[in-house]
């Protein structure tokens, strides 16, 4: 693996640069001690989900704030590995940095209806986008983010459109002291990244804050090119008013970030045999440099043959910029809050994905050799393999390696999207004869929108890491070459191609009522609406042949029609929530709180052909038991949650025609009960524990298909990719030395058994992993290595879910997913001023 000495002489050097200013400062370092107390006293406070400020303990619905210090120590490869640690939420964080998998109580979505929000307003308007708002697709933690605040259930459904919870980026504000941060990152996967943040006052009442990141890395599982590079920065102006504060924010990111996707594990003819010889654990990937100039044909809607040259290289290119204005001002006891925000971007994405097992190459080969020889003639004798472009010049024996073959699906998007959103909300207190009323009403509007090109097709590998594209020879007996099943790798030209645009219009109305009726009784009700308009056009596409005849490879490629299918959708949707807490004391209390979720169709289904339209509703229930002494604490919250419907529809790769754009529609109900702590003991002021912990019972109920599958199997069995247990343990050693401060932490981990498919046939087993770091604080300065999975723990996440969902994999436990990544280092210095 290339080590990137330059960069991490280039990287000390800024460092040393941006930290300048801190050397006219004592040891002692006060600005950055009193901005740690600000950072510890404000980890309390929670601002999501509710009318006001308040203190985590006093709201009535599950919640955590990961300050800067938890992040510092966490230390999380991706925003989704921090995520990790908060209970009720369950991560497969193997896919890279960005866009992984998150999900919710149980909730079977790879999102778990998780919103993202940057003070308060989402980037984008909707969950998803054409892969580039999937999860954390469009937010990154760097040094601008002063913390995070997860919201799980409760008002999240009145604060945020669909969602189920909510996980808002509280940016870092300037202040009357200056304050700044530089940090570098290296690690031994060829890591190499810088983070700073500089804040402060530019005149009495005006401050500024501004900061970012620029990153290079290798990746955890090396493709022979880097698989993240780029960065963001945001920065803000904030004034102080009289009654309030103004302030205007902007962003910009460009980065690039290759998607680790599932490798098989283990031969498909014996699963007891490992393919590790060839493809490595936890190192391995069919991400390769054979995939950086890839030709991707099919026709448009004139019958003009098109050609797009992609490199995989670029992996998921996201760049927008995003400018938001935040209003707060008391009038007399009136709170008005307004927000508007807006971002412009596109994001180009292209990754190898996998589909079907491993094949037997003798076997692979035979299934093709009546077509060679209906294509080719019957002097066809044998079918061979050879590396891809060579024309059989560099023959490939399969049986001096593996004796498999396999095909994957070389996946090519690009979108231009937008969207606009604001939000204006009063909030006022109303004494009465009982108790007081904390009302908020608020207004939200969103006008979004993205144009959509997919292009999809399947390529012939060998099963090795950074695997050459291979061509199927079609040969007479005396070993002349008559054609070809492959061109130049290519197993199919584009098997599945999408085209289309949408914009969308929606507003909501909002209110909610916290009821203070005696000291430690609270009620809290509210209630959302919300009304969209969707607009899109669609084109559909045929099956045609581009008439090579020298090779089968574009006999059934997708082509445009020249139809342009106009399409639209009103949907509408209302949640509501209740709750009550009662208080005992300032310590001890309880909770309980039912909600109503409805989640109308995205803004893909007019911008799709025959898409399922559902609205998906989930009613939540909640019971909290909540307990807060100093440093120490423990919330535990029993949750339970009804879909129905449910929408279960997936769209299944078909390994006869290649194509991935067919829906297998499956409605039905789902529900998961469970319980979820999170605690921190800290019984010296040398250690502290903390911890979640998670049990689920995720399960499917009354599942219909309309198409001719039989659901029935499927009642009752145990959620595709959700584990019934899962959590993690943090142990902390803090030794005050002085002038220096050192602590020892460490992190286990575990995730139970999950299944692959709707009917409980392969597993994936559990696992547990353990992680551990050191850090020293001198003065101003702070070093930090963190190791991850340092006893190489065995574990898949994902399974094969292209083909996997409704026939599993052959075998009882999975061959074939996204492992763990291996054992891996990261050494971070910072100074702080």
């Amino acid at each position: 693996m290339k080590k990137h000495n330059l960069a991490a002489g280039c990287a000390v050097l800024a460092l040393g640069m941006l930290a300048a200013p801190a050397f006219a400062q004592t040891a002692d370092t006060p600005a950055a001690d009193s901005a740690q107390a600000a950072d510890e006293a404000s980890a309390d406070i929670i601002v999501t989900g509710s009318a006001r400020a308040q203190r985590r303990f006093d709201v009535s619905y599950a919640v955590n704030s990961l300050s800067q210090a938890d992040v510092q120590k966490i230390a999380p490869k991706s925003f989704a590995d921090l995520l990790g640690t908060v209970p009720g939420i369950q991560v497969e964080a193997t896919g890279g940095e960005v866009q992984n998998i998150t999900r919710v109580r149980g909730i079977p979505t790879d999102r778990g209806y998780l919103i993202f929000q940057q003070d308060g307003l989402p980037l984008y308007h909707e969950i998803d986008g054409v892969f580039f708002n999937s999860g954390e697709g469009m937010n990154r933690y760097d040094l601008m983010t002063e913390r995070v605040e997860i919201v799980r259930g409760g008002p999240a459904p009145i604060y945020a459109s669909s969602a189920a919870a909510i996980a808002n980026n509280i940016t870092v504000s300037g202040g009357p002291q200056a304050r700044g941060k530089a940090q570098i990152t290296l690690g031994d996967t060829g890591l190499y990244r810088l983070d700073a943040m500089q804040s402060g006052p530019i005149s009495d009442n005006t401050y500024f804050a501004i900061g970012g990141f620029l990153r290079q890395h290798d990746g955890y599982r090396y493709a022979g090119f880097p698989s993240d590079k780029g960065g963001q920065i945001r920065a803000n102006l904030k004034r102080q008013l009289t009654n309030g504060y103004v302030k205007i924010s902007a962003e910009y990111v460009n980065d690039h970030n290759v998607f680790y996707l599932p490798i098989p594990t283990n031969d498909p003819r014996n699963p007891a045999v490992s393919l590790n010889p060839y493809i490595d654990y936890f190192t391995g990937t069919m991400n390769s440099p054979s995939l950086r100039n890839v030709s991707i044909k099919y026709r448009d809607g004139a019958g003009t043959l098109q050609s797009m040259q992609r490199d995989l290289s670029s992996g998921r290119h996201m760049r927008f910029f995003n400018a938001a204005v935040d209003y707060e001002a008391d009038f007399s006891g009136w709170q008005v809050s307004a927000k508007v925000g807006g971002t412009k971007g596109e994001s180009s994405f292209d990754a190898f994905y996998s589909t079907t097992n491993p094949a037997d190459a003798t076997s692979f080969a035979a299934g093709y050799l009546a077509a060679a020889r209906t294509a080719f003639g019957p002097n066809v004798a044998r079918l061979g393999y050879a590396f891809a472009g060579t024309n059989g010049a560099t023959v490939y024996d399969p049986s001096t390696a593996s004796g498999l073959v396999m095909s994957g699906q070389y996946r090519a998007s690009e979108s231009d999207f937008y969207s606009v959103q604001g939000d204006l909300s009063v909030t006022r207190k109303f004494e009465t004869g009982i108790g007081t009323h904390d009302v908020r009403v608020g207004l939200y509007g969103a006008f979004y929108g993205n144009t959509l090109l997919q292009a999809y097709e399947d390529m012939l590998i060998e099963v090795r890491s950074q695997p050459r594209t291979l061509d199927l020879l079609a040969y007479s007996s005396t070993g002349a070459v008559l054609g070809s099943v492959t061109q130049n790798g290519v197993l199919r030209y584009t098997t599945t191609l999408n085209k289309g645009k949408g914009d969308a219009q929606m507003i909501a109305f909002y209110a909610n009522d916290t009821w203070d009726i005696t000291r430690g009784l609270r009620v809290d009700a509210g209630i959302r609406t919300e009304r969209y308009g969707y607009r899109g056009i669609a084109l559909p596409t045929t099956q045609v042949n581009l008439g090579d005849a020298t090779t089968l490879a574009d006999d059934t490629t997708r082509a445009f029609t020249g139809q342009v299918l106009d399409q639209r959708l009103s949907p509408k949707a209302t949640n509501w929530t209740v709750g009550v807490s009662y208080d005992l004391d300032g310590h001890l209390g309880a909770y309980g709180r039912i909600s109503n979720l409805e989640v109308p169709p995205q803004l893909g289904v007019v911008t799709g052909i025959n898409a399922t339209i559902i609205k998906t509703k989930a009613r939540q229930y909640e019971v909290g038991l909540k307990a807060s002494f100093g440093p120490n604490y423990l919330y535990a919250t029993g949750f339970y949650t009804k879909f129905n419907p449910f929408n279960a529809s997936f769209a299944a790769f078909n390994p006869l025609t290649g194509r991935n754009d067919q829906t297998l529609p499956f409605i039905g109900e789902a529900s998961v009960k469970g319980v979820e702590v999170d605690g921190r003991i800290a019984p010296v002021r040398w250690f502290s524990l903390d911890g979640s912990v998670t049990w689920q019972n995720p399960k499917y109920a009354n599942l219909q298909n309309t198409s001719g599958a039989d659901p029935s199997a499927v009642n009752g069995k145990q959620i595709i990719r959700e584990a019934k247990f899962f959590g993690n343990l943090r142990p902390s050693f803090d030794f005050d030395l002085g002038e220096q401060k050192l602590s020892i932490f460490g992190r286990f981990e575990w995730v139970g058994r999950r299944y692959v498919d709707l009917f409980n046939r392969t597993a994936m087993p559990g696992y547990q992993t353990t992680g551990a770091g050191a850090s020293l604080d001198w003065g101003a300065w702070r070093f930090q290595v963190v190791g991850d999975n340092l006893f190489n723990a065995h574990g898949l996440t994902e399974g094969n879910t292209r083909t996997d969902q409704f026939a599993g994999q052959g075998s009882s436990q999975a061959i074939y997913g996204r492992p763990l990544f291996g054992r891996n280092f990261r050494f971070i210095v910072s100074r702080s001023w």
